[in-house]
């Protein structure tokens, strides 16, 4: 499936093919703090299949709790994050972060990993109680 995207400032834009079959959601503590979500959704790409068509990631590199080391792919200006891959070997794989991409709706998460991270009240989101836009009015 080709897909687009861009960060929420526009200076960098994107384009790629994936499998929308691979979605993953990943619990772990880092994506947990860089996606200040409780989880995140990505979609892996080969290095040959993403490409930025305007401007050009900011990378930072940590060190995952697995001990491999990350490269962080993420705009300099308005701090949107791209992708993850890894540091040494080849070939590249980014984990694409499905947030940036326009047709996300589309890409359905298959599988969740890291869950024994998962923050204990994920599981009850969808019977919380629901606005279409915004916060209610104040009482």
């Amino acid at each position: 499936m080709k897909i687009d995207g861009a960060c929420l400032c526009g200076a960098i834009t994107f384009e790629a093919q994936v499998d929308p079959d691979k979605v993953v959601v990943c619990h772990c503590i880092d994506c947990q703090i860089l996606s200040g979500a409780p989880y995140r959704a990505s979609v892996p790409v080969r290095e040959g299949d993403l490409a930025f068509t305007q401007g050009t990631p900011k990378v930072y590199v940590k060190t995952a709790e697995s001990g491999n080391r990350r490269a962080l792919g993420f705009c300099g200006e308005c701090g949107s994050p791209f992708y993850s891959t890894n540091v040494e070997g080849a070939p590249k794989v980014y984990m694409l972060r499905i947030g940036a991409v326009r047709q996300r709706d589309k890409l359905v998460p298959r599988k969740q990993i890291w869950r024994k991270s998962a923050l204990s009240w994920v599981e009850h989101v969808a019977d919380l109680e629901s606005f279409e836009k915004g916060m209610p009015p104040r009482s």
